[in-house]
């Protein structure tokens, strides 16, 4: 194809001064961002539409992207979200049939930089063992000096507040108007799979900008609430965790997820932290502990909450935990109808082990409205 004529020599600079080479896929330019890096072997293109990935640079740990091509329909969102992709091999034709597109028409039209032919087991080793950090990625390989300079102004994503930058700018409307449920969603970064399947348990969903307050959400007369993943940190979003905090207060039904999972144990005055990694997958184990039962998920997120201060807190109930690390998945507020994971049920990259989580938002709704009628 003539995008191999054109494939020039490309670099990767993190901010510690270690250089990977590869090549550029024929879109020139630079991209700087967190490294991080996704284990998934599938879903490419929800990966990098997920608004959760704003501003990361992406290394695909699957040998082969773009083998599948795009369809429309499977984006996350309206356009690219992450700021850079590195992979080993990048597909230029694709073999399914009912793609819209190629990968790399869909990255030509929205000039995001990719580079490939990277030793993507090398990187990811070296990003395992020195943490997620600050890179650049260029066609520009004769400039490593300015490159450096560049990559020393961009913000550490710790205090990062990303949310901004994804969310609606107005409210929106998405289901049946006429529905028996109103859900008064708070964007964070939401992926249109959430909103899939609330509507499609029988939601009428009303989205709403970050910087909303609870009383114009309430105003709406939702029926619960709930607040959706999304980038960055969750520490400097004072204003959702108010929200949160006000929802709770009230009794009202709540349900989080990702970020939105981070911000209401921030409304609980449960800390969070930065992992050293993250988890980035869609083959992550999760145990739910009040069931006994395995889950295996997809996961996306830098933070953590801390699992020390939620065992010590009188009302946070721990009911997930990841079985690699032991990290808190997923907890519920004792006597509320408010629960949050830390993985993302609408991702279903094989198994449907999660799904439920939204027949329990939707149960906890309705046991809410009997108790108030």
């Amino acid at each position: 194809m003539n995008q191999y004529k054109s494939r020039k020599k490309a670099l990767i600079l993190l901010e510690d001064g270690t250089v990977f080479h590869g090549k550029s896929i024929g879109i020139e330019g630079q991209a700087f961002g967190e490294l991080c890096f996704n284990t998934g072997m599938t879903g490419y293109q929800e990966i990098f539409t997920d608004p959760s990935y704003y501003g990361q640079l992406m290394v695909a740990t699957n040998a082969h992207i773009g083998n599948y091509g795009i369809l429309k329909e499977e984006s996350e969102s309206d356009a690219i979200q992450i700021a850079g992709l590195i992979c080993k091999n990048f597909n230029f034709g694709f073999s399914r049939v009912a793609a819209d597109s190629s990968l790399y028409d869909f990255f030509k039209a929205q000039n995001l930089v990719a580079i490939s032919d990277v030793d993507t087991r090398a990187l990811v080793s070296y990003i395992r063992d020195n943490g997620a950090m600050n890179a650049v990625i260029s066609t520009d390989i004769d400039n490593l000096e300015e490159l450096k300079n560049k990559l020393a102004d961009v913000p550490s994503m710790k205090g990062l507040a990303l949310a901004s930058k994804v969310s609606t700018k107005a409210p929106y409307f998405i289901g049946d108007q006429n529905a028996a449920i109103k859900i008064a969603a708070l964007d964070l970064g939401i992926k249109k799979n959430i909103l899939r399947n609330l509507a499609l348990r029988g939601a009428y969903i009303k989205v709403f900008p970050l910087d909303t307050r609870f009383e114009e959400m309430s105003d709406w007369n939702p029926d619960g609430y709930f607040l959706s993943n999304g980038p960055g940190d969750p520490e400097p979003l004072h204003a959702a965790q108010e929200v949160a905090a006000e929802i709770i207060a009230k009794g009202l039904p709540l349900f989080g997820i990702c970020l939105g999972h981070q911000i209401i144990a921030l409304s609980q005055g449960i800390s969070t932290y930065k992992m050293l990694n993250g988890h980035r997958g869609i083959n992550h184990p999760v145990l739910n502990i009040e069931t006994g039962r395995g889950e295996i998920t997809s996961q996306n997120h830098g933070f953590a909450i801390n699992r020390e201060e939620t065992e010590a807190h009188e009302q946070v109930i721990i009911t997930h935990k990841h079985l690699n690390d032991n990290t808190v998945a997923g907890i519920r507020i004792e006597g509320k109808p408010c629960f949050s994971v830390q993985y993302h049920p609408e991702a279903s990259p094989g198994p449907h082990d999660s799904s439920y989580l939204f027949d329990q938002f939707i149960t906890n709704i309705n046991n809410h409205k009997k108790q108030a009628s």
